[in-house]
């Protein structure tokens, strides 16, 4: 189960008149986004910090020990350095020494999948305690003369603790679901050139394809369950583009005031989108224990996922007796 929560942003606001020189409005970006503001690192700025951060704050909310962690699995496409990767020096930041730690690339997807990752070592009995961050420093793969994608993206991390359930509190109904899919042949529509190291994006194709993409795996996940869309209590699809969003509702007709809606403040973060929604809804008020969660998002690769998860433990656990 995921037991706590965590997201940390740059403390430097770009706001759309940032993008005047491009011969954009504000409401030129709002109205074709919905973003308003962005965040970037500023100079001399790294992305683990932020992710240390993040990753901190979740296990203060999990009530859990750093040493606790058995595994730590960073999802991001801007770790720091080529190589080593951002997990490694995460797990340093926190303290740890001797507990394996991998990062995974899967663009704007990328969190999902390290979730699901985390739910497999644990389900097999080979961890009790993940470590699931996702981090993106956007800002540095932006083309910053590309009025159609420099103002999309913003930089962040959000951090969760998976855990093992207790059986004896949990039902197997209850259990995280994931459902992954990618298609590669698909690639060249949203990717980053290694040369120039810059997002390069065919817009109207890539929000046809995700809103399709994200629509068909909530549904996916929901039948891997065994629930219904109707069981949802708060959506939380990735945060890159209010009409695709919108868009997404509308084919799944889930109604917009059980989803969450924060791109306007965020921008589009990538891996770090869904944590850093989670951890917005539950200082909003909006995640107590047993909320059932469903997620999607889409990116690069062409990748997407979704999930269907019960908040901090089993919705049908009686209150006072947390898994």
């Amino acid at each position: 189960m995921v037991s706590g929560v965590g997201a940390a942003r740059p403390a430097r606001v770009i706001r759309n008149s940032h993008f005047a020189h491009l011969g954009i409005s504000d409401q030129w970006i709002t109205s074709r986004t919905g973003i308003e503001e962005r965040r970037w690192l500023g100079p001399g700025e790294g992305l683990t910090g932020l992710a240390v951060e993040a990753s901190t704050l979740a296990l203060v909310d999990a009530d859990c020990a750093p040493e606790d962690i058995d595994l730590v699995i960073a999802a991001t496409a801007t770790s720091d350095r080529v190589s080593p990767g951002l997990a490694p020096e995460l797990a340093c930041g926190l303290g740890l020494r001797d507990v394996p730690a991998v990062d995974l690339n899967a663009a704007c997807t990328g969190f999902l999948y390290a979730l699901d990752q985390a739910v497999a070592q644990i389900d097999s009995g080979r961890r009790r305690c993940v470590l699931v961050c996702g981090a993106d420093a956007a800002s540095r793969i932006i083309d910053p003369d590309d009025r159609f994608t420099a103002p999309l993206f913003g930089d962040a991390a959000g951090a969760v603790v998976v855990r093992a359930a207790d059986a004896e509190r949990c039902c197997a109904t209850c259990a995280p679901a994931v459902v992954l899919g990618a298609d590669g042949s698909l690639g060249d529509i949203l990717y980053v050139d290694r040369e120039r190291h810059t997002v390069h994006m065919e817009g109207a194709e890539v929000y046809e394809r995700a809103v399709d993409a994200m629509a068909d795996s909530a549904r996916r996940v929901c039948a891997l369950r065994g629930a219904a869309l109707e069981d949802i209590d708060l959506f939380v699809p990735h945060q890159a583009n209010a009409r695709i969003i919108k868009s997404v509702l509308r084919q799944l007709e889930f109604p917009a005031e059980r989803t969450v809606v924060y791109v306007g403040a965020f921008g589009n973060t990538s891996a770090s989108s869904i944590p850093l929604s989670l951890h917005r809804a539950q200082l909003d008020g909006r995640l107590p224990r047993g909320t059932r969660v469903g997620m999607a998002a889409f990116g690069a690769g062409l990748t997407w996922a979704a999930a269907l998860l019960d908040w901090k433990g089993c919705r049908h656990t009686p209150p006072g007796q947390a898994p």
